[in-house]
């Protein structure tokens, strides 16, 4: 139960930090990377060592597939991910709220200005970039387990910076699906791209970790 708490609460504090910099702080681009990017790192740092500082379902799916997690742990976490995430869009929806500002921005993730192919292909690249890196950096032969919290952080940053113009840069299905359970609209008839492209690259993400040796 331990675990799950601490994936609770290591996605909430990456949604409400990530999401509460789009929407209170009105952050720009590089702000927001950043935002996500430390969010990740200070969790990791915190609760990582009680649950392995997941605080995403692909993470968890790439890390289930690499015999890493157990399929029982992976259903948990991503219970407890994704109750973590709507916790945080609830809370910034009443800040939001508060001030004033319009509830039908809360940090959702959408993509307005390029096709839905490019979008599903965005997500899944970046997604399998970050996974990557996890997989290597944490695995027993290549990683570093002091640097590890930093270098998934700094990665995440650059692949939100990256992404952030094209599809909000979601790379985690909790991620999106707080906000946008909360706004509806385009951001909720989207979801399915954001709940299956980071799935899909996790999935490859773990092959090629495999591939290279990540868990030998």
């Amino acid at each position: 139960m331990r675990k799950y708490i601490a994936e609770i609460i290591g996605t909430f504090v990456l949604v409400f930090v990530g999401t509460g910099t789009v929407t209170v702080a009105k952050g720009s681009t590089l702000t927001i990377g950043l935002a996500f990017g430390l969010a990740v790192t200070v969790m990791a740092y915190s609760v990582g060592a009680i649950s392995g500082g997941h605080f995403n379902p692909a993470v968890s799916l790439a890390m289930a597939i690499n015999k890493r997690l157990s399929w029982k742990d992976f259903v948990g976490y991503v219970i407890s991910q994704f109750v973590g995430a709507i916790l945080a869009s609830a809370m910034v929806f009443d800040l939001v709220h508060e001030l004033g500002l319009p509830t039908n921005s809360l940090g959702q993730t959408d993509f307005p200005k390029i096709s839905v192919g490019g979008a599903f292909i965005t997500e899944t690249l970046v997604t399998f970039l970050f996974v990557l890196v996890i997989l290597l950096v944490t695995s027993k032969k290549w990683g570093n387990a002091n640097f590890a919290g930093l270098v998934i952080g700094i990665t995440l940053a650059l692949m939100i910076i990256v992404a952030l113009n094209l599809t909000g840069g979601s790379l985690n299905p909790a991620r999106s699906f707080g906000p946008a359970l909360f706004v509806g609209g385009s951001a909720m008839a989207h979801y399915w791209l954001y709940l299956v492209a980071p799935l899909v690259g996790a999935v490859l993400a773990a092959g090629v970790g495999e591939f290279v040796g990540s868990e030998d």
